[in-house]
């Protein structure tokens, strides 16, 4: 049933055992990548992009509550079962979230930024990342949604193996979104604690792709006395917003690779301040 909360629906524990533990290997991982990346650059930017996808997967309960987006919580007797640390809007949170958003949206924006700061990203390039975490996003879900860990239990339409296929390009603009903004910043930081501004970065663009780019899908699947042309309608325009975004982020890159100066470190920024203090 789509048109309804499917809280007696039991979880698969191998499949909430294979998230918690897999996904928190890899994000593992991806901040052992960052802290590297750290030591190498002499700069935390790439180890703050990771902390704060992670940080932000406080807010999954209002995706969840936008997106008609359901974790199973019972097993076959009805007993709770998920591997919970809150619960907003009804709605069980696993504690896999954060792993999750460290991998769908952590590591490819890492990726991208560096890319941007090496002047090797170029409009061409973003759009076949853009399709690659598409594609991430997509293999993510469906194993989620496939496995009875989860469900988007809306009316949604357009759906690969029950996977909602606007979820997807929505999630995929925001991950070029906050990439390219985030590489922006990085370029304008004048002091270390700027950096910081990447942890209001994230949810902001977060919010602004899902939220305002899916805003005709969420109010399409929502409405009272809904029906497949709305929703068909609703949904093609978000994907289309989805792709805008896309294009829009795309024009703030070249055409062509270009030979760019890395962005400032902690030790130039430190630098500079020194300069500043002595020319004082």
């Amino acid at each position: 049933m789509r048109d309804a909360q499917p809280v007696t629906r039991p979880l698969n524990e191998t499949a909430q055992d294979f998230f918690t533990y897999g996904s928190w290997i890899i994000a593992i991982a991806v901040l052992a990548f960052t802290l590297v990346l750290w030591r190498r650059h002499k700069t935390p930017f790439y180890f703050l992009i990771v902390a704060a996808s992670m940080v932000a997967a406080f807010g999954e309960p209002l995706y969840d509550e936008m997106m008609k987006l359901y974790f199973y919580t019972v097993n076959h007797d009805g007993q709770s079962v998920i591997q919970s640390h809150f619960t907003a809007f009804d709605v069980p949170q696993p504690v896999w979230t954060h792993s999750g958003y460290a991998i769908l949206y952590g590591l490819p924006a890492v990726y991208i930024v560096r890319m941007i700061h090496a002047g090797t990203m170029t409009k061409k390039k973003l759009y076949i990342v853009a399709c690659f975490s598409l594609l991430e996003s997509c293999a993510f879900e469906i194993i989620g949604t496939s496995s009875g860990a989860y469900t988007y239990w809306g009316p949604h339409v357009f759906r690969i193996a029950e996977y909602p296929l606007v979820i997807g390009m929505l999630e995929m603009a925001q991950v070029m979104l906050f990439a390219v903004l985030a590489a922006e910043l990085y370029k304008r930081i004048r002091e270390p604690w700027q950096m910081l501004g990447v942890f209001l970065l994230f949810p902001i663009t977060f919010v602004g792709a899902n939220y305002g780019g899916g805003m005709a899908m969420i109010v399409g699947i929502h409405a009272e006395n809904t029906n497949e042309f709305i929703r068909y309608t609703t949904t093609l325009l978000s994907m289309g917003c989805a792709v805008l975004i896309v294009r829009m982020v795309a024009s703030f890159l070249p055409d062509a690779a270009t030979k760019t100066a890395e962005s400032p470190s902690v030790a130039t920024v430190a630098g500079r301040q020194r300069e500043a203090v002595a020319a004082d």
